[in-house]
């Protein structure tokens, strides 16, 4: 799991000296630091980054639209680091390409659990590649191709991030299942509590905007109030 390349990202340099103490104590020891969108890219440019924490506010450039030109480069998992914690701000980050956050003040504990995570997950989907053969989840309107990572919608290609797409293919996989915010968070995030209840809603607003005719009144992916979310199977009427 430590053999990992971590890059992190922020002006603050004992935030930076901090996170990577504790990363060093947790065995990683693959860790680059950037002090500013400039360096950042440079240290993308030559090395193959797995996971980047990323604070929003740098001073050359803002997280947000760092993280974009980050995706031109790489699918690395992007963890923002922000004191900004709207529901618009949240959303830009997830559009921008981001895979998570964590609101200022943090502790650093959170962070290295958060990416541990990751890893098991990436570690996991490597396994299930070399045992299972992948599925393509046909639901009519669309179809999520699990083995080329590709949503079709009325048979066209439509962009989907890769944490939207995880979110995606778990309801997929468990159709006409009521399932909820925790067990959502626990399977696609990969830990067993929730920062934030933004961070599913969030994510079920974009799979909707992809999937769904209206996605203000969903017919595939359902809220069941007080419950959770439900994929169902068959287009209702």
């Amino acid at each position: 799991m430590q053999e990992c390349q971590i890059l992190l990202v922020d002006d603050e340099c004992a935030i930076m000296q901090m996170v990577e103490m504790v990363l060093r104590k947790e065995g990683f020891s693959h860790i680059f630091k950037a002090e500013n969108g400039k360096e950042a890219m440079e240290i993308i440019r030559q090395e193959s980054i797995d996971l980047i924490v990323l604070d929003v506010m740098l001073p050359d450039i803002n997280g947000f639209d760092l993280c974009e030109k980050i995706r031109e480069y790489t699918d690395a998992y992007i963890l923002f680091l922000t004191a900004k914690v709207t529901d618009f701000d949240i959303l830009t980050g997830f559009e921008k390409g981001g895979d998570d956050y964590v609101t200022k003040p943090f502790n650093p504990l959170e962070i290295v659990a958060r990416l541990k995570a990751q890893l098991r997950r990436n570690q996991n989907e490597q396994q299930n590649t070399v045992v299972k053969n992948k599925k393509r989840y046909d639901f009519g309107r669309f179809v999520l191709d699990e083995e080329t990572g590709e949503l079709f919608v009325e048979g066209e290609l439509v962009p989907c991030p890769a944490q939207v797409f995880l979110l995606l293919l778990y309801f997929c996989k468990h159709p006409n299942r009521i399932l909820s915010k925790e067990q959502l968070f626990t399977a696609v995030w990969g830990y067993d509590h929730m920062a934030d209840d933004n961070t599913v809603m969030v994510h079920i607003r974009r799979i909707r905007e992809r999937i769904e005719p209206d996605p203000g009144n969903p017919v595939f992916l359902l809220t069941i109030r007080g419950l959770g979310y439900k994929m169902v199977k068959e287009k209702q009427t």
